[in-house]
């Protein structure tokens, strides 16, 4: 059985059962342990399943992770997509930053930028320049959200109705076949899409699993990006999306940019 069929078996039983257990897996597919480890490895960072002792979960595509799990996941991917939008922002310009964890993993590395304005309803993002004293931080009134402390709702829409930006800084749920830019909610596609209208430039963070990564929640596409930040490049189905981009992208972890 190849490594594809595998995987698709492994997804299969994930679904049917809500879990899997490698022990179980290696005694039906005929491989050993460690190769079903490998496997439910690749499908975690995929998104598609969680580790547990012993085995995995099953994900709901329309349930995101806690936001602890997200932070570590792929953390060196974003880390060095965060480095890569760092060169791209000089001292002095006003920033929108949306929620998300590579947004705040961003706003980490921005940290040694001086006197930027920051208009966010991203807690985290905040958090971290806030130790650079030199910066302006504005946030939206609201609920905060836990435990991704970010601020949902119509302030945090209206927010980033009432400045322009010289960049706007988003992240995303998930980006579709055709590029069509997914989220969790209909406010986070909303505050996302607020942002992109008012920044004289956007840019896109997003690591390689979110490509073809399904959630509910529709607005945007992959295209309206002026600039899209990745690790690498995605499935070769995507290649076609990537091909017709008319902005500049940028692999963060590739010597060559496209």
């Amino acid at each position: 059985m190849s490594k594809m069929d595998r995987k698709q078996h492994i997804m299969e039983a994930a679904r049917r059962n809500g879990q899997v257990m490698v022990e179980g897996l290696a005694e039906d597919l005929g491989v050993s342990t460690h190769t079903i480890r490998r496997d439910i490895n690749q499908l975690c960072e995929e998104s598609k399943l969680r580790r547990l002792r012993g085995g995995a979960v099953y994900l709901e595509e329309h349930v995101n992770l806690p936001y602890q799990a997200r932070a570590v996941l792929n953390f060196d991917e974003k880390t060095a997509i965060a480095q890569r939008v760092a060169e791209l922002i000089p001292d002095g310009t006003t920033i929108f930053i949306s929620i998300g964890t590579t947004p705040a993993i961003v706003a980490a590395a921005l940290a040694q930028k001086q006197s930027l304005t920051i208009i966010t309803n991203n807690l985290n993002a905040a958090l971290a320049l806030s130790e650079n004293q030199s910066n302006r931080i504005i946030l939206p009134g609201g609920e905060l959200r836990l435990p991704d402390r970010d601020i949902l709702g119509r302030a945090a829409v209206d927010i980033f109705s009432n400045y322009r930006a010289d960049f706007a800084i988003y992240g995303v749920g998930g980006i579709d076949i055709d590029g069509s830019l997914l989220d969790f909610n209909v406010a986070e596609v909303q505050m996302r899409e607020q942002m992109r209208i008012n920044a004289r430039r956007s840019i896109l963070v997003a690591d390689r699993t979110k490509f073809g990564r399904r959630t509910v929640a529709v607005g945007g596409t992959f295209n309206e990006a002026d600039i899209a930040v990745i690790d690498g490049r995605p499935a070769p189905s995507f290649e076609p999306l990537l091909a017709s981009y008319p902005g500049q992208l940028i692999l963060a972890m590739e010597e060559t940019d496209a």
